[in-house]
């Protein structure tokens, strides 16, 4: 069944297809799981599914992704992320995500009206569990991205940057099992792929988390997606830090390289003045 509000239909988005999908995503685009997380992120206590509306962004802009999750509440637009290698980039991201969900939302309001037309407030939050060490919150702000900066910043967009990974923001994993539950089966995936194949650590972290009951309904149902899209999620995320590990070395010898042209020129200069 379908419904129109503010312009937009609601309606749950097909299953899995893509392996350029990821397990956040397919966890919380079920309206009961987002609803569970948004209660743990605002303190609040909502009980119907049914009063949130889809609009997730589902086209590719960065390896093979949008943004992840985001859902139309009462009067807010919360937009959830999930990212397991350290982007400075989101707030320019989530900047045309929003723009193109305010875009659908006012589609058929008049703007150019004298009436002031009314929007839902957007939260930006990114679910960090990558293996590079971040705080345990920290902020990305859209200004940080700006060349030059004439003082007082006009367009400012924030960005909450929650790092989810073991020992990490306890008080909102007690609040949201599911997200605790998360974070355990990515760990054990890390965990055991040190002693046996990716493939093997993750159908072993597959079994052993529906016999504890961790993730086990969803585990249950989407086995064979999840073992193909955390095989492919954990091969990315370890390409992309062997890759910016890779130009860091490349950037440090660069310099070396650099500096040593530059001291000898220095010191033939010196001799030359010397009458060396």
């Amino acid at each position: 069944m379908k419904r129109t509000i503010m312009g937009i239909e609601d309606e749950m988005p097909n299953a899995l297809v893509s392996h350029k999908d990821r397990v956040f995503r397919m966890i919380f685009r079920d309206k009961k799981e987002f609803l569970e997380l948004y209660n743990a992120m605002n303190g609040t206590a909502y009980t119907n599914p049914e009063d949130l509306v889809v609009t997730t962004l589902e086209n590719a802009i960065y390896m093979g992704l949008k943004n992840d999750i985001s859902f139309l509440i009462y009067d807010q637009l919360a937009l959830y992320e999930h990212q397991s290698t350290d982007n400075p980039n989101m707030p320019l991201r989530d900047l045309f995500y929003v723009s193109d969900i305010y875009s659908k939302l006012t589609a058929r309001m008049n703007l150019y009206g004298s009436k002031l037309v009314k929007i839902p407030e957007p939260k930006f939050v990114v679910f960090y569990n990558g293996m590079d060490d971040l705080p345990e919150r920290s902020e990305l702000r859209l200004s940080d991205a700006y060349e030059t900066k004439s003082g007082t910043v006009d367009l400012e967009l924030k960005v909450l940057v929650l790092n989810i990974n073991p020992g990490y923001n306890d008080g909102l994993m007690e609040k949201c099992k599911t997200l605790k539950d998360y974070m355990i089966f990515v760990s054990r995936i890390r965990e055991y792929s040190h002693q046996m194949s990716l493939n093997e650590a993750v159908e072993k972290s597959i079994r052993t988390c529906i016999d504890e009951d961790i993730l086990a309904e969803f585990l249950r149902k989407n086995r064979a997606e999840v073992l193909k899209v955390s095989i492919y999620e954990y091969n990315e995320a370890l390409h992309i830090r062997q890759e910016r590990e890779a130009a860091k070395e490349d950037g440090w010898q660069e310099g070396l390289q650099e500096g040593r042209k530059e001291g000898i020129q220095q010191g033939i200069q010196q001799g030359i003045q010397q009458g060396i």
